[in-house]
Order: C-alpha cells, then sequence, then structure tokens
C-alpha cells in the first residue's frame, strides 16, 4: 500500500494564501482583524464602517470622526460585547442605537459630543457592566432612570462632563455598581442635591479621583469636596428659609388670623344676642309683675 503524498511547499503556500485573503476580503477597508476582533483605531473614519465580520465580538473605533451609530448596522453584531467608541464625534440623540447589541458588556463613549442620557440610550444593554461616558463636556442632563435596566452596571464614569446634578436613586439602584466616577464636573451643591452627597458619604462605592469631586456652585462652596460640604448643607438647609416657604408661613398665618378674628366675632355676636335676649326677659317678668 502507498502512502499519501505529502503536500507540496507550493500548495500549502496557495492554502495559506487564500486564508489571509480571505480574511482580508471580509476586513473592513482601513481596518485590522483578527479572531473576533476589529480593529480600526485612528484611522480618520467618517462613517462606521462597512463589511464588518458578522461574528465580530471585539469592535474599537477609537480615535475616529464617526459622528453616527447606525442602529441597523450595528444590530448585525449580535455577538458583540466590547464596542469603543471613544474619542469621536458622536452626540445628540443615541436613543435605540444599541436595541440590536443586548450581549454587550463593555461600551466606551468617552470623548465625544454627548448631550444627554435618556432612559431609551442604554435600556436594552441588560448585560452591560463597563460604560464610560467620561469627558463629554455637553453632557448636561442624566435621567433619573437612565440606567433602570442596567442592573450588572459594575463600572460607570461621568467625570469631566457639564453635569451639575445627578438623582440619588440613579445610581442608589443600581445593586451591583462598586465603581463610579463623578470627578471635574459642574456639581451644584444646594438642598436639593444634599441626598447625593449623603449617599455618597454613606456608600460602599469606589470613587477614584476623589480629591477632584468639588462643588462647583454656590460661589461660598466652590471647590470644596463633596463628602466634606455636607454638614454645611445639613445646617444650611434645615434653618435655611426660601422664598416659597415665607409665602406658605404667611398663608398660614393668614388662615389663623383670619379663624381667630371670625371665632371672635361669632364669640361677640352670641354674648351680643345673649345679653339682649336677658334683658328683654327680665324686662317682661318686670312687667308681669306690674300687672
Amino acid at each position: 500500500m502507498s502512502l499519501p503524498s505529502r503536500p507540496r511547499p507550493l500548495t500549502l503556500m496557495f492554502l495559506l494564501g487564500m486564508g489571509m485573503a480571505s480574511e482580508r476580503i471580509n476586513c473592513p477597508s482601513r481596518c485590522s482583524c483578527q479572531y473576533l476582533e476589529v480593529n480600526c483605531t485612528g484611522q480618520q473614519l467618517q462613517e462606521f464602517p462597512a463589511a464588518i465580520p458578522l461574528d465580530t465580538r471585539q469592535l474599537i473605533l477609537a480615535a475616529n470622526n464617526v459622528s453616527y451609530l447606525p442602529a441597523v448596522e450595528l444590530s448585525f453584531l449580535v455577538d458583540l460585547v466590547y464596542l469603543d467608541c471613544s474619542k469621536n464625534l458622536l452626540g445628540d440623540d443615541l436613543d435605540f442605537t444599541f436595541i440590536g447589541v443586548a450581549k454587550l458588556v463593555y461600551l466606551d463613549l468617552s470623548f465625544n459630543n454627548l448631550t444627554q442620557v435618556t432612559f431609551s440610550t442604554f435600556s436594552h444593554l441588560l448585560s452591560l457592566v463597563v460604560l464610560k461616558i467620561s469627558d463629554n463636556p455637553n453632557l448636561v442632563a442624566i435621567e433619573k432612570d437612565a440606567f433602570a435596566n442596567n442592573t450588572w452596571l459594575r463600572h460607570l464614569d461621568v467625570s469631566r462632563t457639564g453635569l451639575t446634578f445627578l438623582d440619588t436613586s440613579t445610581v442608589q439602584d443600581l445593586p451591583n455598581l462598586r465603581f463610579l466616577g463623578l470627578s471635574d464636573n459642574l456639581w451644584h451643591c444646594n438642598c436639593s442635591f444634599l441626598d447625593f452627597i449623603t449617599w455618597m458619604t454613606d456608600s460602599n462605592i469606589n470613587f477614584p479621583d476623589a480629591d477632584n469631586i468639588t462643588c462647583y456652585t454656590p460661589k461660598g462652596l466652590r471647590a470644596l469636596k463633596m463628602p466634606a460640604v455636607a454638614a454645611q448643607l445639613h445646617f444650611t438647609c434645615l434653618t435655611q428659609l426660601y422664598k416659597r416657604d415665607y409665602i406658605f408661613l404667611c398663608l398660614v398665618g393668614f388662615c389663623i388670623f383670619f379663624a381667630g378674628t371670625t371665632a371672635a366675632w361669632l364669640a361677640g355676636v352670641c354674648a351680643v344676642i345673649y345679653e339682649l335676649h336677658t334683658s328683654k326677659r327680665e324686662e317682661e317678668e318686670e312687667e308681669e309683675e306690674d300687672t
């Protein structure tokens, strides 16, 4: 029996070349592809790259000029677990953008132009563990229930944004949260923000760069660290009366005065009626005695 002949070196080189060519064909232009990974870092891309392999699990689009993420194209990447879109031009409306990538675990949107985060922005990312939205200077609002569905969220970074307020329940209700970046924001430390500052003091969350988590307004509290300002806010908020408080007190005072005056008037009327009735009765009795 004759043994099977070994493939000639030229045949092997041809087969390997075909495999490499096939890999290059399936890789987007100006991107590099490895097993289940597509890396397009720093390629000056203006748009979301086309022809991304459907089995991609890690997609890196960092340091480009992408201003829009197409929800339809993203939805084809059903196995995507890692997405890095940092240092791009993403902004305005991202609602429902990530509706088709429910397996996503890591999402980096830092250094972009995000303006707000609503419930619809990340509500479909039920497996999300790491979310970075830091260094978005135009980010001024995060809705109260923005992360209500992201119960696996462990790492959240909102540092260096335009945020002035963050509702306590937005982060307090995340059972797995362990890391929360809040530094270098424009926090407005008023009585409405006192609950959040108190929660920071009492929680077991790790706040990196804690020395730069400071108040920006009002002017009297500027540059003071949040935990340190809690006691001062407690005193101020418990003793300070706002315009609406004075209005309420004036209304209460007026009601009490009006009720007291009315009661006194009624008492006086009753006394006069009683006196008249008594006098009339005495006169009638005197007339009867005279007759």
